[in-house]
């Protein structure tokens, strides 16, 4: 049985329980990146071993974020899984287009700069959100 074919209390938990879920892998997928970064940096400056087991437990949690936000997205009702794909397409397409010249402008020295792959993520992340406004507005 889909989440959609639950009566609508059921689907109003099942959502809350999956957006609950997704929450919970991002924050802590932010914080095992956090912990790859900054204990390499400050904690075991010179143990590589240690290094690639955070960046390990990272990519492993990272796998469980994109599994909860799949969960996440089969149970949503129609509507709301359409205003997040054209969001998650517009990011995707933004980010590609964007990321490649930023990178051109990088290697072709136009700009001063070195292309730092968190601006990239930034500028995903804001695409997304705009586009879940969009989308939200759009289909009020």
């Amino acid at each position: 049985m889909n989440d959609q074919d639950l009566p609508h209390s059921d689907w109003e938990a099942s959502s809350k329980r999956n957006t609950a879920r997704l929450a919970w892998w991002t924050a802590a997928w932010v914080i095992t990146m956090a912990i790859a970064v900054f204990g390499a940096q400050f904690a075991w400056k010179s143990s590589p071993g240690l290094t690639l087991a955070a960046i390990l437990v990272n990519l492993g949690v990272g796998v469980g974020m994109i599994l909860a936000n799949r969960r996440h997205l089969n149970g949503l009702d129609e509507m709301q899984r359409m205003i997040q794909l054209e969001a998650m397409a517009l990011s995707l397409g933004v980010g590609l287009i964007g990321g490649l010249a930023y990178s051109n402008l990088d290697v072709t020295n136009l700009i001063t700069f070195d292309a730092e792959i968190s601006h990239l993520v930034i500028l995903m992340s804001l695409t997304y959100m705009a586009g879940i406004a969009a989308g939200v507005r759009r289909h009020r």
